[in-house]
C-alpha cells in the first residue's frame, strides 16, 4: 500500500513537471514567439484586474511562458519532502496555471507565497504541508499588481516604486498568512458541495482589502474593463486537442493499457472524492484528458448555436478550459459536469430570447462563469441530473453580479459564486430529496421486503 501510494505521488509530480513543460514548448512554437520576451514584460508590468488577457496584454507566446514558469515553480513546490501531492494538488496546479493567462504572473505570486511560508512558521509546522493552498492562495493576485503598478492612482500606471513594493508585500502577504486557517474551515461552509472552497478567504479578504484600501481611505476603485484579445482557434484548440489527448493516452497506459475502471469514475459523486486515491493516478490523469476535451467541444458549440462569437478563442478562453479541467483528479467529471452545463444553455436561453437577458451564453463573462459552475458537481453526483441544471442555471444568474463586491481583484469570483449557491440549495435538498446513499438503501430496504 505504501508502495502504491509512492508510486502515486512520483507520476503526479511527474504530471504537473511535463505539463509545466508543454507550456514551455507551446511558447517556443507559437506564431509570434519572436515576442515571447518582452510579451512576458508586458504582463509582468500591467495591471491584472478582471479580465485581463494575457494573449492581448502581451503575445500568445509571452503567456505561454508565464504560464510555464508559473508551473514550474508550483510543480517544484510538490516535489519538497514532506509535501501532500494527491488530486487536490492536480486541482491547485492547474487552477493556479489556468490563472496564469489572465490574472497571475511569474511576479504577482509571490507575496502570497510568502505569506503562507510566514503561515507555517508561525504555527511551526513545515511549509510542504501548505503547497495546495499556498497555490490557492493567489486568487488576489490581481490586487498585488494594483498596488505595485498603479494604487492609488486608478488612471494610470506609475511603475515599479518603492512603497508598490512594500504595499504588495504586507497586504499580500498578510492574505497569504489568513487564508490557510480559512480555507481549513470553508469546508463546513458548503459540506464539499463546491469543489472551488478556497473561493470564500479569496472573496472575502478581497472584499476586505477593498473596504479598507479604496472606500475607507477615499481612493477611487479601478473601473472593472476587461482587455481581451481576438481569437486564435488554431492554437486554443492545437493545443487543447493534442494536451488532453496526451492525457488520455497517458492515463490508458498507466492504468495497464486498460479503459478498466473509468466507467466507476463517471459514476462516482464526485462529493469529497479524491480520484488518485479512489482510482489510482492513470485512471485521474485519464480523466482530465477526457474531461478536458469535453470542455473544448462545450466552448466550440456554444460559440456555434449563438450565432456570432462574442467570446472568441482567446487566453481567457484557454485559461478557464484549464480552470475548468483542474478537479478532474478532485470530484469533477463528465458524468456529474454535463447537467451544469445543459442549466447554463437553458437558463440563458430562456434569459435572452424569453425576457431579454442581455447575457448569452457565449458572452465572454458566462463562459468564464459556467467554469466554476462546475464546481458544483457534487451536487448532480448526488442529487441527480435535476439538481445539476438547477444549480447550474442559478450560477448563470448570480455570476455576474458578484464582481462588483471585491472590486475584480480576486479571480475566484465564480467560485463563490459556486459557494453560495451551494449555501441556498444544498439545506432544501437536504430537507426534500434524498442523495445517492439514501435513495440506494431505500432501493435495498424495498427489495428485501
Amino acid at each position: 500500500m505504501a508502495n502504491q501510494k509512492t508510486d502515486s505521488v512520483k507520476i503526479i509530480r511527474f504530471f504537473l513537471m511535463a505539463s509545466s513543460a508543454a507550456f514551455l514548448i507551446a511558447a517556443g512554437l507559437a506564431p509570434d514567439r519572436g515576442e515571447m520576451i518582452t510579451g512576458l514584460a508586458r504582463i509582468l508590468m500591467s495591471p491584472a484586474q478582471l479580465t485581463k488577457d494575457y494573449f492581448a496584454v502581451g503575445s500568445v507566446s509571452g503567456a505561454f511562458l508565464n504560464v510555464s514558469l508559473v508551473g514550474f515553480v508550483c510543480a517544484a513546490m510538490t516535489c519538497l519532502p514532506g509535501a501532500a501531492v494527491n488530486g487536490l494538488t492536480v486541482a491547485a496546479y492547474f487552477l493556479t496555471t489556468g490563472f496564469s493567462f489572465w490574472g497571475i504572473n511569474f511576479l504577482n505570486m509571490w507575496p502570497f507565497f510568502l505569506g503562507v511560508m510566514l503561515h507555517a512558521l508561525a504555527r511551526k509546522e513545515p511549509f510542504p504541508k501548505y503547497v495546495n493552498l499556498a497555490m490557492f492562495a493567489t486568487a488576489l493576485c490581481p490586487l498585488a499588481s494594483e498596488l505595485l503598478l498603479r494604487y492609488p492612482n486608478d488612471a494610470e500606471v506609475h511603475g515599479v516604486t518603492l512603497t508598490g513594493v512594500a504595499l504588495m508585500l504586507v497586504v499580500g502577504g498578510l492574505i497569504g498568512f489568513l487564508t490557510p486557517a480559512m480555507a481549513a474551515h470553508s469546508p463546513s461552509v458548503h459540506k464539499g458541495y463546491d469543489l472551488y472552497s478556497a473561493a470564500l478567504p479569496g472573496v472575502l479578504l478581497g472584499l476586505m482589502a477593498v473596504a479598507v484600501l479604496y472606500k475607507s481611505l477615499g481612493n477611487t476603485v479601478p473601473e472593472i474593463a476587461a482587455t481581451l484579445d481576438g481569437s486564435h482557434p488554431g492554437v486554443v484548440w492545437g493545443f487543447c486537442i493534442i494536451f488532453f489527448g496526451l492525457c488520455v493516452l497517458a492515463g490508458f497506459w498507466l492504468n495497464g493499457k486498460s479503459f478498466k475502471g473509468y466507467g466507476a469514475l463517471l459514476k462516482d459523486t464526485g462529493h469529497k472524492a479524491d480520484f488518485t486515491a479512489k482510482y489510482g493516478p492513470g485512471l485521474a490523469i485519464m480523466n482530465v484528458g477526457v474531461y478536458g476535451l469535453m470542455i473544448l467541444a462545450y466552448y466550440i458549440f456554444v460559440n456555434a448555436i449563438q450565432g456570432d462569437a462574442l467570446a472568441g478563442f482567446n487566453g481567457v478562453t484557454i485559461g478557464i478550459v484549464f480552470c475548468m479541467v483542474c478537479f478532474g483528479a478532485n470530484g469533477a467529471h463528465p458524468g456529474n459536469v454535463w447537467p451544469i452545463m445543459v442549466g447554463y444553455v437553458a437558463f440563458s436561453y430562456a434569459a435572452t430570447l424569453g425576457f431579454g437577458g442581455v447575457f448569452p451564453v457565449n458572452a465572454q463573462a458566462i463562459m468564464v462563469g459556467l467554469c466554476f459552475a462546475s464546481g458544483l458537481a457534487p451536487i448532480a453526483g448526488d442529487y441527480g441530473w435535476w439538481a445539476g441544471i438547477l444549480a447550474g442555471g442559478m450560477h448563470y444568474l448570480l455570476v455576474t453580479s458578484i464582481p462588483a463586491i471585491h472590486g475584480g481583484f480576486s479571480l475566484y469570483n465564480g467560485g463563490f459564486t459556486a459557494l453560495v449557491i451551494a449555501i441556498i440549495l444544498v439545506p432544501q435538498l437536504e430537507t426534500f430529496c434524498k442523495n445517492r446513499e439514501q435513495r440506494l438503501n431505500a432501493k435495498n430496504h424495498a427489495s428485501k421486503q
